[in-house]
């Protein structure tokens, strides 16, 4: 029988022992597999292990035979002194039984210990403190344990109603602004509502005096480097220079400002304009960053005497009175020296978001006969904007962000000459469509004040900023560090996959709490911030205040709203 091991080359000699065995089988005699296994059966002949050939012919090793010292099987057709089965006593077949020995016991060994108790019998059975406290670990495991499988039930069930309204959401779109109510909160309002809830601090005392006073410090620089500039560009007009030419140019206020335009590039301009008690005289500098370490100060409206060109004070010159924060400067654009976004418009229009306090102050006790009593006229027309903005403040202070933000959308989208100016029926006709009704009185009232050109047209930011309101100047600047933060080439738009990376929902509330994942409330925001945009993959400056200016209207607090943005953007 050919025992040859398989994987190792046979040698010359074993091709010669097959052969003869070969022979032998044609003679009738046959091998059984099952040989190995208990006592040779009689019809089968004794195997001759001793012609078997070692792998080390492979080698080239001549046949070398196993020692007469130990005992060999004779072929099959010679009798043998040993008998089939009985294994082989040399010094690897007597090892090789060993292990093959101690590895099935050790396997019995192991089956028994499995079978039998963990416990032995002849331990003492637990006194009554051990079995009170085995019973306590028991009820609690299975109490948390039951908890453990609501709270996955729980999450589980919350994972299924927001993934299935997700999808009906984007199967189903929300219904036109004409087919809602004036208390209806679709799916949009309630993904808006969310980021209400980052009204608390996001850093500790120490925290934020250690990220102002750098930021304090920058805008401190940026300001005296501007005022540097001025004294350096005016000084340098003036033949005859001595002290008492300085003095009666550093007699002057200074005030920061920001252009309403809906030009994102124009609107972030960082403005910082002087006016000079002496002359009454002012001018507008822009404070200008090129590369990382290189900045200047640029004139950006030349030093001159301008007076209102807009409002019930047009035609009258710019006194000391006329600078507060939140005040508007206007000036015609065709007569001044600037880019051709803004001069697209006819009026330029300059908001003020600081003044020096302390420069008024010295300013005010100094002068004299520059006090102007505010009018009749201007108190009725405050007085009016009050109460359309009053009538309409509660049917936005839930649903303002979708209001702010698709009022701007429907105006660009009607804005085909690029102007920004519509008649009084488009506007009613807007009123109607997102059921924002005012009495009649009210909104005549309202538009004879707007339509100070008695032409027909009134700007649609103008129109949107008196029946809605603003946010003050204070919540701005904070929109605008924020969206400055995403723009810092101060291109004016933003690509939606720069706004998904910035910004951040670990401090949200409903994530804090285990109620929402980071995904969530971003993927919430994202959907609101996408759905005022005319450019799903792009977010203007404007767009971008659209959204936070509905958000404001729902939050009474300053630095609630201002929380907000800490949280979301990391300023």
């Amino acid at each position: 029988m050919d025992l040859e091991v398989k994987g190792v080359a046979a040698s010359p000699r074993g091709q010669a022992e097959r052969s003869s065995r070969g022979k032998k089988l044609s003679q009738g005699w046959k091998p059984n597999i099952q040989a190995t296994h208990g006592l040779r059966p009689a019809e089968v002949p004794c195997l001759d292990l001793g012609k078997l050939g070692s792998s080390d012919e492979e080698d080239g090793d001549s046949y070398i035979p196993y020692s007469k010292r130990f005992p060999c099987i004779g072929p099959p057709d010679s009798s043998s002194t040993v008998s089939w089965g009985t294994p082989l006593q040399t010094p690897y077949a007597q090892h090789h039984q060993t292990q093959q020995l101690a590895r099935k016991h050790c396997w019995k060994k192991m089956e028994l210990s499995l079978e039998q108790k963990t416990i032995p019998e002849n331990l003492p059975s637990p006194t009554d403190k051990y079995k009170l406290k085995y019973q306590q670990y028991e009820a609690e495991m299975k109490e948390g344990y039951k908890q453990y499988s609501q709270r996955t039930a729980e999450k589980k069930k919350n994972n299924a109603q927001s993934q299935e309204s997700s999808r009906k959401t984007a199967h189903k779109k929300d219904p036109q602004p004409e087919d809602r109510t004036d208390h209806d909160l679709t799916a949009l309002d309630e993904r808006a509502l969310l980021q209400q809830c980052y009204t608390s601090k996001p850093y500790t005392m120490q925290h934020s005096i250690r990220k102002l006073e750098p930021e304090d410090v920058a805008a401190e620089r940026r300001k005296q480097t501007v005022v540097e500039q001025v004294m350096v560009d005016q000084l340098s007009r003036i033949r005859t220079r001595s002290a008492l030419t300085e003095n009666v140019l550093s007699n002057k206020l200074r005030f920061d400002g920001r252009i309403l335009s809906r030009n994102g590039r124009d609107a972030c301009r960082e403005l910082i304009g002087f006016f000079f008690m002496y002359d009454r005289s002012l001018t507008v500098y822009e404070y200008r960053q090129f590369g990382k370490n290189r900045t200047n100060a640029l004139p950006f409206i030349q030093k001159g005497v301008y007076s209102h060109q807009h409002g019930q004070r047009k035609g009258q010159q710019y006194d000391l009175s006329d600078f507060y924060v939140g005040a508007n400067l206007t000036f015609l654009s065709c007569n001044l020296s600037l880019p051709e976004s803004i001069k697209q418009n006819p009026i330029l229009t300059l908001r003020v978001t600081n003044i020096d306090e302390a420069a008024m102050d010295i300013l005010k006790t100094t002068s004299v006969g520059i006090k102007q009593d505010i009018t009749q006229q201007e108190i009725d027309e405050s007085r009016v904007f009050k109460v359309v903005q009053g009538i309409l403040k509660d049917k936005l202070s839930k649903r303002g962000v979708r209001v702010v933000t698709g009022l701007g959308k429907y105006f660009r989208e009607l804005d085909r000459k690029r102007d920004g100016a519509f008649s009084k029926a488009v506007f009613k006709q807007a009123l109607t469509v997102f059921h924002l009704e005012v009495p009649e009185k009210d909104f005549e009232s309202l538009w004879l004040i707007l339509d100070d050109n008695c032409n027909d047209k009134v700007d649609y930011g103008e129109f949107t900023r008196a029946i809605i309101g603003e946010m003050n100047e204070y919540r701005k600047a904070f929109v605008r560090k924020a969206y400055m933060k995403l723009d810092f080439n101060k291109t004016g738009s933003v690509p939606m996959v720069d706004i998904r990376k910035c910004y951040c929902a670990k401090k949200h509330s409903r994530v804090l709490s285990g109620d929402a994942t980071e995904e969530e409330i971003k993927s919430s925001f994202l959907e609101t911030l996408e759905d005022a945009c005319s450019n799903s993959g792009e977010v203007s400056y404007y767009e971008f205040e659209d959204y936070y200016e509905g958000l404001s209207i729902g939050i009474m607090n300053d630095e609630d709203f201002v929380n907000i943005l800490k949280n979301a953007w990391g300023i």
